[in-house]
This record gives structure tokens, C-alpha cells and sequence, in this order.
């Protein structure tokens, strides 16, 4: 079994039956290229490697110091590898299976807060222009459905044609899942429909929602976060700390301040897992916590009085 043969007949499968992004076939393909470097380098095989050697590689990156979820993700990448190899009958043992993968934390997801929400759109309700009226769309739809920034760009121009309360989305591994439209994203997405065709060359057509008239067809994620950061800092708000999945977290958020259930904020946000959606609880307690603290009279520090100084 040769590795190229071994590796290809991988990602076929991948692409194949399980439709997956582009994107994460790169990543997939980036993760493995990177152990079976490791493993060239002492003239071992990706395909035929052992668990120690496996283990030696694991070892390597922690001596790299990269972050936790870094080797984490590596490691997934080599347990679907050869998880494979074992079903398609390339391999008989899966050398991943007494691995252990590296500690992790958990990082808790930046967001907006309502009142910094409020601030981004009402600069944009201010923008002259197709370009105005386009972000304000885009934002407005992102904050109203929670979408992920790959389904906002790529929304089929078919699907916003007619008045509803729902919007049909398809995404990763081509589920569909409905998520609701409130007023104002409803409203700004009629005022952009106006000035729509400015983004397209004369007569031309478009099937996206978002068009351009770039190679993609489409406005691209890395765009819209460019647009997304400059409109931030209108706002009065570190460009660091927005991004279009910021506004997909303060999205899911701020339903759960407002007393939605984490069921449906599962279906909307369209996670395979309800573990996933549950990151959105630590961040209420991490923040109910924080207010607390910081406003609560007893957490506070008396203080001192003329008796209790040191003469």
C-alpha cells in the first residue's frame, strides 16, 4: 500500500460521502502532510505507522510548545485517517487507539454585548449607498439567524425573494435547518434588494444573494470581515475583538439571556451536538460572575478608616 494511494483514496472518501468544505479538506490535508513529514524525516511511512511512532509525533509537537487544541486537532485528523485505512481494509489496527489526546480548556467565545450590538448597526443605518445597504443586510442577517460567515456569503439570492418568517439554510455536510427572520432583517434585506444589481456588471445576473464581481461570485468571508472590523471601529469597538463569528456568538447568547432554550438554539445554530451549544451557559455564568464582582456590595473591598491605618 503506497501512502499517496492510501491518502487520495482518503480524501475521495471525504469529499465523496461525506460532502466536505473545501476548507476542510485543506486542513485535513495541512494536519496529515505535517506527521507524515515527521515521520519521512526518520524514514517511516504515514500509512504503516506504529503507535509509538504515532506517540513520538504527538511528543514532537508538545515539545513545539503548540496549543493544546493545535495537537488536538492533529490527532483527530490521524484517528480518521486511519479509522479509514481499518474499514476500506487497507490496515488491520488502528495505531491511534491508545493515544491519548492533549489536555484542553475551554476557551470561552468572544462576543458583543447587546449595547455594542445596538452601536454597530446604528453606524450602518447611517451609511450612504449599495455598500451601506449591503452590510447592514449582511449584519443585521448574521445577528437575527446566528448563521456560520460561510452560509451568510453564499445565501442563494432564490431564498429571500419572497416574504417569510423562516429562512432555509444548507450547511456542513448539506443539512438544511430553518432559523427565523425578525423585522429589521427582513427590512434591511428589502432596502439592499434595491441596490443589489450595483454590485453585478451591467444586465448581468447572479444566483447569490451576495454577489461580486470577484472569481467566487459571491462577497468573500474575508471581505465581509474586513468590512465587519472597519464598521467596528466606527462603532468605538476593537477591531480585535469583532469578527463574523462574534456577532454568531452574541447571537446565541443573547437568546439564552432572553430565556431560549438550548434545544433551539441548537437547531438554529445547526451543531451536530448539543456539548457544542452548551459553551453559550458558561459563558452566562462567566458573565453573571464578572457582574457580581464588580457590582455586588459585599464583594467589594471596605475601605480603610483613619483606626485601621498604621501610624
Amino acid at each position: 500500500m503506497t501512502e499517496n494511494a492510501a491518502l487520495g483514496a482518503f480524501f475521495e472518501m471525504l469529499a465523496a460521502e461525506r460532502n466536505a468544505a473545501d476548507n476542510t479538506l485543506l486542513a485535513y490535508r495541512s494536519d496529515l502532510d505535517d506527521a507524515a513529514d515527521f515521520l519521512k524525516s526518520r524514514r517511516l511511512g504515514l500509512a504503516d505507522a506504529s503507535t509509538d511512532q504515532l506517540r513520538a509525533y504527538l511528543g514532537y509537537l508538545a515539545d513545539q510548545e503548540l496549543a493544546p487544541r493545535t495537537q488536538a486537532r492533529r490527532l483527530s485528523a490521524l484517528r480518521q485517517f486511519y479509522r479509514f485505512l481499518v474499514e476500506d481494509g487497507r490496515r488491520k489496527d488502528d495505531p491511534t487507539v491508545a493515544l491519548d489526546a492533549p489536555r484542553l480548556g475551554q476557551p470561552l467565545p468572544k462576543l458583543l454585548s447587546e449595547a455594542e450590538m445596538g452601536q454597530l448597526i446604528e453606524i450602518c443605518r447611517g451609511l450612504d449607498g449599495a455598500e451601506g445597504a449591503r452590510l447592514l443586510a449582511m449584519i443585521e442577517l448574521l445577528y437575527a439567524t446566528g448563521l456560520r460567515v460561510s452560509e451568510l456569503v453564499k445565501l442563494p439570492l432564490a431564498v429571500m425573494l419572497r416574504d417569510q418568517a423562516f429562512l432555509t439554510v444548507r450547511g456542513k455536510g448539506g443539512k438544511e435547518r430553518l432559523v427565523p427572520l425578525n423585522p429589521p432583517a427582513k427590512a434591511a434585506i428589502a432596502a439592499y434588494l434595491g441596490q443589489r444589481q450595483r454590485f453585478l456588471p451591467k444586465g448581468a445576473t447572479s444566483p447569490y444573494l451576495f454577489p461580486s464581481r470577484g472569481k467566487e461570485g459571491h462577497l468573500t468571508r474575508q471581505r465581509f470581515g474586513q468590512l465587519l472590523k472597519e464598521i467596528g471601529l466606527k462603532a468605538g469597538i476593537d477591531p480585535a475583538g469583532i469578527s463574523p463569528h462574534v456577532l454568531r456568538h452574541a447571537f446565541a447568547t443573547h437568546l439564552l439571556d432572553h430565556g431560549a432554550d438550548l434545544r433551539s438554539l441548537q437547531k438554529m445554530l445547526g451543531h451536530a451536538d448539543i456539548a457544542t451549544t452548551q459553551i453559550y451557559t458558561h459563558v452566562q455564568q462567566e458573565r453573571l460572575k464578572s457582574l457580581v464582582e464588580s457590582h455586588h456590595p459585599l464583594s467589594k473591598k471596605p475601605k480603610s478608616t483613619r483606626s485601621d491605618r498604621k501610624t
